[in-house]
């Protein structure tokens, strides 16, 4: 049985027509999860700014501990969209199952030792005494949902890799609906659910990627999907060992920017009675630059999936040229929506926070970080398509030397040595982005992934 048929063969034909099967749906399934952080800073900051700091710090380090699953997700991408592009339904299933099992495992016994663990964790990370006992109770919950994530981020790799992208735009849909009316209803109590403050927003997550989870694992019992559950489920040491293969590079990148990220949220840690105005600055300023993220991101899944295909069919300068054409597209679209924030900076801040002093700081974070965006945009791009052709470690590398060797230490150097604040982390952040999209554009241009073997 072939994998693919014609409405989803993205192999041939027009490559603008192509870029847009897979990149609208991607983008709304990043539309959604921009709502749902957005939605958590948002009832937050009816609570009090140590929650909303609170809330930045957990969810950079949440993501860190599911670095795994993305990290699996990307081998898994790689590998099943090669095969789709083959048309190879068998080596398809076989990959996803595999995935699916591993991730099971590693989340299990990631689960007994964040929740055996969690206060030593909490404290290395250096969170503010203020914010330590919010986190705590954030992670200790995050941890029980561990496996359901894990779980319904490979599942939807699966299917964004065979191009059947319009499963996951319907489960991230739902999930998104529960997590925010979750938010809302578990915080602040309605009808006859109590009111829980704060820890409402760590459980309405952890419901909404639980019922991802299970609506998942019923697409496989549909359609092209079907002989998946009838499939051998006994493990596969080659598959696993190829999925790490691809993945173990994009899972030290992951470390390395969260890690960066929770040193970074650090440095505005030591800037005395600034620190909670910075940190609750930079994540309110993080949520709303999600905005411009949501179709450079959607972008990245599209150039991933379209290059990994093209590769799988033989289509080695087809491949080039849509990411090329991806990233052209992406970043004259970006590039119009971060002169668009920059003007109305102080517009967009005002609808996270109501305190005067982060308001403004979020304001200038904002319009700092404009200035970065189309590179930001180039390197998110075609690094997903370095990523899809299997080539994680070049983005592993590139993007690791600008958070580590450009951004931290020149935050550091402004902030603190200089006297600069939080204005010096912002500057920082501008420098290290410009040069990521530079040597990311270079990579790629290189043309080496076009012969690499991963399958």
């Amino acid at each position: 049985m072939a994998f693919k048929d014609r409405s989803l063969d993205l192999t041939i034909g027009s490559l603008w027509s192509g870029i847009w099967y897979i990149s609208w749906p991607m983008l709304l399934i990043m539309v959604f999860n921009f709502f749902v952080g957005f939605a958590d800073v948002y009832v937050a900051g009816f609570i009090g700014p140590e929650v909303q700091a609170a809330v930045g710090f957990v969810s950079q380090f949440y993501f860190l501990i599911i670095i795994i699953a993305n990290a699996i997700s990307i081998g898994t991408l790689a590998l099943v969209a090669r095969a789709a592009g083959a048309g190879n339904a068998e080596k398809s299933l076989g990959i996803a199952r595999q995935s699916l099992i591993f991730s099971v495992l590693v989340a299990s016994g990631l689960t007994v030792t964040v929740l055996v663990f969690y206060k030593e964790i909490i404290s290395l990370a250096g969170f503010p005494p203020d914010i330590q006992g919010i986190a705590e109770k954030f992670l200790r919950i995050f941890a029980f949902a561990l496996g359901p994530n894990y779980v319904l981020i490979i599942s939807s790799a699966v299917f964004r890799a065979a191009g059947d992208v319009k499963k996951p735009l319907l489960t991230t849909f739902l999930v998104s609906v529960i997590n925010i009316i979750g938010d809302f209803v578990l915080v602040f109590g309605l009808f006859h659910v109590p009111k829980l403050g704060y820890t409402g927003i760590a459980l309405s997550t952890a419901i909404s990627v639980t019922v991802g989870m299970f609506i998942n694992l019923f697409f496989f019992t549909q359609g092209r999907w079907r002989s998946f559950y009838v499939g051998p489920w006994n493990i596969s040491l080659e598959i696993v060992r190829k999925i790490i293969v691809i993945g173990w590079p994009a899972a030290l990148l992951q470390i390395a920017w969260n890690a960066g990220t929770i040193i970074l949220y650090t440095i505005l840690g030591r800037l005395g009675t600034a620190s909670v105005i910075a940190t609750a600055s930079i994540t309110n300023g993080l949520r709303i630059e999600a905005v411009i993220y949501l179709p450079a991101f959607a972008l990245n899944m599209a150039a991933s999936v379209l290059i990994g295909q093209n590769l799988g069919a033989g289509n080695t300068d087809r491949a080039g040229k849509v990411g090329w054409k991806i990233a052209q597209a992406g970043v004259i679209l970006i590039s119009f929506m971060a002169v668009a924030i920059f003007l109305c900076a102080d517009n967009f801040a005002s609808l996270v926070t109501r305190n005067r002093e982060v308001l403004e700081e979020t304001s200038r974070y904002l319009k700092i970080n404009m200035l970065s965006e189309p590179f930001m945009a180039l390197s998110s791009i075609l690094g997903g398509g370095l990523q899809g052709a299997g080539d994680t470690i070049g983005t592993m590398w590139v993007i690791s030397i600008a958070m580590w060797f450009i951004r931290l230490p020149l935050s550091y150097f402004l902030a603190v040595t200089l006297g600069y604040g939080a204005l010096g982390v912002w500057v920082a952040m501008v420098a290290s982005m410009t040069c990521q999209g530079i040597l990311m554009a270079l990579r790629f241009h290189r043309g080496r992934w076009k012969n690499l073997v991963v399958d």
